[in-house]
């Protein structure tokens, strides 16, 4: 993760480029791999916690419907996350995290370890569908760390 980290801030630094994080299930734990990264401060914007359904709301402007209709956990929210964090905060690359870490909150259709990454820059957005297997809430948001880093790795690139 560290090595991954250091990497994007040195490509944001070089191509001066900001970026900012809507994380949900992994807590800040995304922001905290870049913020740990000496020199970060020139690329980091922002990194919000946006954990309840009321702070999506409140903060990234997702419509109540959005959630009703498709959950928390969905394609549909997390591209809402990541499109409305990009227009509240115009950085340069805008990334969005929801998912259920566990150990409880699964069901059968959206099971513990369903993770949806969003990534924006420019007209470009991209959201993923990850299932992890290892059902440990610290591995979960882990290893989607590590998948939202590389995704912003390919878009810097």
């Amino acid at each position: 993760m560290k090595k991954l980290s250091y990497k994007i801030v040195k490509l944001l630094r070089k191509n001066r480029q900001k970026i900012s994080f809507a994380e949900s299930c992994t807590g800040g734990l995304l922001a905290s791999s870049i913020t740990s990264i000496s020199g970060s401060s020139k690329v980091f914007t922002l990194g919000l916690v946006t954990y309840s359904n009321e702070s999506k709301i409140k903060i990234l402007k997702i419509p109540k419907k959005i959630l009703i209709k498709y959950g928390a956990v969905s394609y549909q929210t997390c591209l809402y996350m990541v499109k409305n964090l990009n227009k509240i905060f115009k950085t340069s690359i805008s990334v969005s995290i929801t998912g259920i870490a566990g150990p409880k909150g699964g069901t059968k259709k959206k099971p513990v370890g369903l993770v949806f990454i969003g990534v924006k820059k420019h007209n470009k957005t991209l959201v993923k569908k990850f299932i992890f297997k290892n059902k440990k809430r610290s591995s979960i948001q882990r290893n989607t760390v590590n998948k939202a880093l590389n995704l912003i790795l390919c878009f810097i690139k």
